[in-house]
């Protein structure tokens, strides 16, 4: 039985999460993580710039708070980040946070007990919603929205890394 379904609104809670590391990945020049990694707005609105400065003109702003995103460069104190749907810039630091998130990319995405087809459907999540994200197995992850928490597919979710297994 599905008790609710969660639509495009929805923000959650912040979870910790190390970056996942990758065999063979570059490494920022500024904090030596990983790049590509992944991080979510800490702010609820961010400036996306051209360049790494103030002095470089505002294409956007990003208003969604735990959106995730990923950072493909830094320099300095800005990191250069893309969105899923591939459009980037510079953003400053102080806006992200290291904390996981992902998007959801599959409408009425089934939500199970366990990491299997098999397991109980505890809830289904709408396309565009922001889930925290727990722990990864090969195909599967574990999210939270909406009070809800289960395992969905990795591959309905933007925001982790296909080959990402695990994280603190």
């Amino acid at each position: 039985m599905i008790a609710k379904l969660w639509g495009l609104g929805l923000c959650v809670a912040l979870m910790g999460a190390a970056p996942q590391a990758r065999a063979g990945e570059d490494r920022g020049p500024v904090t030596n993580l990983p790049l590509p990694r992944y991080v979510s707005m800490k702010a609820s609105e961010g400036n996306v710039r051209r360049g790494p400065s103030l002095t470089h003109r505002i294409d956007w702003v990003y208003t969604r708070r735990d959106m995730p995103l990923e950072i493909t460069a830094e320099f300095g104190h800005w990191r250069r980040v893309r969105d899923r749907d591939g459009a980037g810039g510079w953003v400053h630091y102080s806006l992200l946070s290291g904390v996981r998130t992902v998007i959801v990319e599959e409408d009425m995405l089934d939500i199970h007990a366990r990491p299997a087809l098999s397991s109980p459907v505890e809830a289904k999540l709408k396309v565009g919603v922001i889930a925290r994200l727990g722990q990864c197995e090969a195909d599967w992850c574990e999210v939270q929205a909406g009070g809800y928490s289960g395992w969905a597919r990795k591959s309905a979710l933007w925001g982790v890394a296909p080959v990402e297994q695990a994280h603190d």
